[in-house]
């Protein structure tokens, strides 16, 4: 059988009744956040293809002031061995039996998320701050973000003129938010290849393309930046384009995965920021740059995060432990599983196979 790999190389082709069902009419509702609240997360994988041994990796939740787990991980599964990784990027691995024919797991958590917002009165920004090791590594460049080139022309002309890494990194947002279009027929979250979309030309893509972008542009002209990659879990008090769930607070997750992204200043920390939020909702919703709803959202999605969402890691062109036959991962916001060296589809649960659901609970 020949091996496939191809997810390496593909080019980009292409409760809520317990939430505050506000949709955005006002500034209120963005003064007005959800702080707290609680998600039962169930996670089942069966894997379809047949084969002698079969692996599977599921990325796990990064530990931070703005999403806490509240249970232990619960775990049931007919694998052979199953731990959660040292890796820097949390993740839980199965090795399952040879000719295992119905190789499964399931993973239950809780998890706490509390909304996630900036104080910009208390910015004092700090250009003579030294950057730790941990905040500097998210300036490098990679593959596919290069920080010279048609990244590095594209970031100074949209800065040009403009002094401080706050006002640089809000005019690098406003022009992703604005610019890029949402492209529903990439697949999955994207790519993220900063290079290749600029490159081209053709500014579009799904989240991880959008705020790759993002990032790129922000490393180019000396702002550490970083994408998180996570799922969906519950309904937006904004726009069904951010997260949705049924009446009793019911989220059917499976296709839920969703790329955030954050810049770093100096004096102040981590900024989260969502620009392809913004093209998702003016996509789906038809509204336009100057429409006033986009424009509080664009305005919200620069410092804060509705938490009807959780993170899992920031890892770009990474190696899972152990060693998967696709090095590296260009990112784990997806199950990985093989089958004999196969790559299962995490792009498609059915044939994976994989059924997310997120249950909010009352507060």
């Amino acid at each position: 059988m020949q091996r496939r790999d191809f997810f390496k190389f593909s080019a980009v082709v292409g409760a809520a009744s317990f939430a505050p069902n506000v949709v955005l009419a006002n500034s209120e509702a963005i003064k007005t956040p959800n702080k707290n609240r609680v998600f039962d997360v169930s996670l089942k994988h069966s894997l379809k293809e047949q084969g002698k041994f079969s692996r599977l990796w599921v990325p796990l939740l990064v530990g931070n002031e703005y999403q806490q787990l509240v249970s232990n991980y619960d775990v049931s599964t007919n694998a052979k061995e199953h731990y959660i990784s040292d890796l820097v990027i949390p993740t839980l691995y199965a090795g399952f039996g040879e000719d295992e024919k119905d190789a499964n797991l399931e993973l239950k958590f809780r998890v706490r998320t509390q909304e996630r917002n900036t104080d910009f009165s208390k910015v004092n920004f700090n250009e003579n701050e030294k950057l730790s090791p941990e905040v500097e590594f998210f300036l490098k460049p990679t593959k596919q973000i290069p920080n010279t080139g048609v990244v590095k022309q594209k970031a100074e002309e949209i800065v040009k003129g403009i002094n401080g890494d706050l006002e640089k990194a809000r005019a690098i947002y406003t022009w992703v938010a604005n610019t890029m279009q949402r492209d529903n027929s990439v697949i999955g979250c994207g790519l993220g290849d900063v290079k290749a979309i600029l490159e081209s030309g053709k500014l579009v893509g799904k989240c991880t393309d959008i705020n790759s972008v993002f990032v790129g542009l922000c490393r180019a002209v000396g702002i550490p930046a970083r994408e998180l990659f996570g799922i969906r879990v519950g309904q937006s008090r904004f726009s069904n384009e951010m997260g949705k769930a049924d009446a009793n607070g019911l989220a059917k997750i499976s296709g839920g995965q969703h790329c955030r992204a954050e810049f770093y200043l100096k004096g102040y920390g981590w900024i989260p920021v969502d620009p392809a939020d913004v093209t998702k909702v003016r996509l789906g919703e038809k509204l336009s740059n100057s429409d006033e709803k986009l424009s509080k959202i664009r305005e919200y999605l620069f410092g804060n995060w509705e938490m009807c969402w959780v993170g899992f890691n920031y890892g770009r062109d990474f190696i899972l432990k152990p060693e998967p036959e696709q090095i590296p991962l260009n990112n784990f916001g997806y199950p990985y599983a093989e089958t004999d060296g196969n790559t299962a589809n995490y792009y498609s649960p059915k044939e994976f196979s994989y059924d997310y659901t997120a249950q909010e609970l009352k507060a």
